[in-house]
Formats: structure tokens, sequence, C-alpha cells
């Protein structure tokens, strides 16, 4: 990949996202892969967690195989260029991490705090560790570990979360540090921890941008899909052969790019899912394509009956653009603005049934075919 002499200052005038790739890197393997999306106009950042297990038609080797079987440490542009075809969009930067310099950058930034729900025990070969709960801040050492351990009792979406955590709670502090880290000679030691093929000077610029982000409302979303065994290996397929994450992605980009009142653009709806069909586990997995999307789905069930023809919104709160924007993801023009009243004998039994727990209520109907609504 190629870039002019400023290529953030070149991001900045032409008011586009720039796209960042990070890796963590354990043993020349991506650990953890990370694309952050960053809007300069609005400074709003969103962040996409790419599996390593993600299971794609790798083109270079023509079989589907795990993403990171293309990953080169000397060269990751291979390694890019899946992860720009499966988002659908460039990345401006690529900045790789490995395992050993954590150490070094986290003890710089001096140290990194992270909320550990629970005591974590872990033993290596020089003895015992823990992980006491709570808020803590780690060290390098401690840092790196946290960052990268794998226990074979543990959850994996737990261990997910867990990675994804430290990389929120250290752009947190890079973010805190960035003027502490322009001192010349501190510059030059913290930067040369950073494998990256951009000049010291254009990193520091892009860092520079990146204390607008704040990290507090700043979520990482996974790229998801089905878990299926492929050549005797485990794999993530994604969901509807990859356009679900590239129609994530567009809507992601969407409301980066959106100018409107802060009040309403961070908000999130919360919804309630209602399989209002015969078809079991509908809701379920209307559930997780919408939380891909980044909605808090707070509660899932079966409607009162199950055959409803039409798929409906209800509305009872939020704003009637975040719910709009809602309603394009799965093209449904049916909502309707809840306002009767609980004790209202004589409303509509679907009405009825839908508690004052959601923003929104989606009731599925037979003309939902699992991704979208047909036939309004």
């Amino acid at each position: 990949m190629t870039f002019r002499s400023n290529p953030v200052d070149d991001a900045l005038a032409a008011n586009r996202v720039i796209n960042v790739l990070f890796v963590v890197e354990d043993n020349k393997k991506p650990l953890s892969t990370y694309v952050l999306m960053y809007y300069p106009v609005t400074k709003r950042a969103a962040i996409f967690d790419i599996p390593g297990n993600l299971g794609l038609l790798i083109s270079r080797i023509n079989r589907v195989d795990r993403i990171d079987r293309v990953y080169d440490p000397s060269r990751i542009g291979s390694y890019e260029n899946e992860i720009e075809k499966l988002l659908g969009i460039e990345i401006n930067f690529a900045v790789v991490i490995t395992k050993e310099n954590l150490v070094s950058i986290v003890d710089l930034l001096e140290g990194v705090e992270i909320f550990i729900p629970s005591p974590v025990l872990y033993r290596d070969d020089d003895g015992i560790i823990l992980f006491p709960s709570g808020m803590t801040v780690l060290d390098g050492d401690k840092a790196s570990l946290y960052a990268t351990y794998s226990l074979p009792h543990e959850d994996t979406e737990m261990e997910v979360f867990r990675r994804q955590r430290f990389f929120l709670g250290y752009l947190s502090r890079q973010i805190q540090m960035n003027e502490k880290l322009k001192n010349p000679m501190l510059a030059k030691m913290y930067y040369s921890f950073f494998r990256t093929g951009i000049k010291q000077r254009t990193l520091m610029l892009l860092f520079d941008e990146f204390v607008n982000i704040d990290t507090d409302r700043t979520n990482i979303q996974s790229v998801g899909g089905n878990l299926r065994e492929v050549s005797d290996q485990m794999l993530i397929i994604p969901h509807w052969d990859g356009n679900l994450v590239k129609e994530v992605v567009r809507q992601t980009l969407a409301t980066l790019t959106r100018e409107i009142e802060d009040h309403l653009i961070e908000r999130t709806l919360t919804v309630e899912v209602l399989n209002g069909t015969a078809i079991n586990g509908l809701a379920g997995r209307t559930a997780e394509m919408l939380r891909s999307f980044g909605y808090d789905v707070i509660s899932i069930g079966n409607a009162d009956r199950n055959n409803y023809e039409s798929t409906v919104i209800f509305q009872r709160s939020g704003d009637d653009t975040m719910v709009r924007s809602f309603a394009d993801v799965i093209r449904c023009n049916n909502i309707r603005r809840e306002t009767v009243l609980e004790d209202d004998q004589d409303s509509d039994p679907v009405n009825q049934r839908i508690e004052y727990k959601a923003d929104i209520t989606l009731l599925i109907g037979r003309n939902f075919n699992g991704r979208y609504v047909t036939g309004n």
C-alpha cells in the first residue's frame, strides 16, 4: 500500500473515514485483530473485531480456510486485502504490536487500567499469577499476559470480551498519555515498538486525531457467523455469504458520518424480539443478527400466537430517525407508535402483550425471511 508524505493530513482534508488495522501478534500469528474506523468531522469511532478462525474462501490458496492463514508478519498485505474484502472498505493504515513489544508499550504508558469482573488465577512456567477483581492497573508484563493468555476452561466469548476490553483500555490510556508521548526522546522510543509501514510523524498525527475518541462510548463489534467444521477445523462462517458483515459496516459508517445531535447518535436502541411464526428459534437468530448491527436486544420470546402474517415494529420510545434506521436494517415499513395504555381493554391484543421494557418491539411475521421483510 502506497501513501503520500502526509496521509493523515490528506484524509482529514478529504473529510473521509480513516480505517486503521491493529494486530496484536503472538508467535508470528495474529492473536487479536481490530479495525478502528474514525470519522474526523463528527469525532466518532467504531471498532470491528476480526476473529482469526473466521472462515473465508481465500483466493490465494483457492479454498475455505481461516482468515489468519494468509498472515505473514513480514508482509501483511495479503491479510489486509482479505479483511478489506470482508468488510468492503479500504484500510488506510496498519499497525502491528508484538506480544513482546506490548510489555514495553504499556510500561511507557505507565500501565493500563482494566476492569476485571472476577479474580483470575493463572499458572505459568514461573509460578502462579493472580489478576484481582475490580479496577486494576496492569504493568507491561501483566498486561501482555492478560491480553494473550488462554485457559482451557475459559468460555470463548469471555476470552474474546477480555481481549476487547484490554484493547479499549490500551486505546484509552494512549489517549490520556498522548501529550506526554510527544517528548522527542520518549516518542522515539515509544513509536519504535510499533511495526508499521508509515513514518513516526504520521503515526503521531494519527494518534493525535484519536484523542477525540470517547472510548467509554465506543463499542467493539465482533464479526460473527455460524460455527461449522471445515476440513477438520472449526470455522466461523459469516452469515449470508458475508453480505451481512458488509451491510453492518455500511450501517456503522452511516452512523459515524451522520451529523445529528450527540444525544441522539450516542443512544443505543433497546429491542425486544417476539416470534409470531411457527419457525422454531427465529427470534434468537434474529436477535443475533440485530446485535451484529450494534442493537441492544434485551429480550426474546414468542408472541401470543404463531400465525402473524406481517412483521411489525412497535415504537414506544427512541428518536424517529433511529427507529427508521432500525427498520431499514430489515426493510420493514410497518412501524406503529405505541400509545395504548396497559389498562385499555379495547386495545390490540398484540399491544397488550408488549411489556414496557424496551424502546421497540419487533414482532416477526410470516413475511420475514430471517434477514428481511418481503412484500411490505
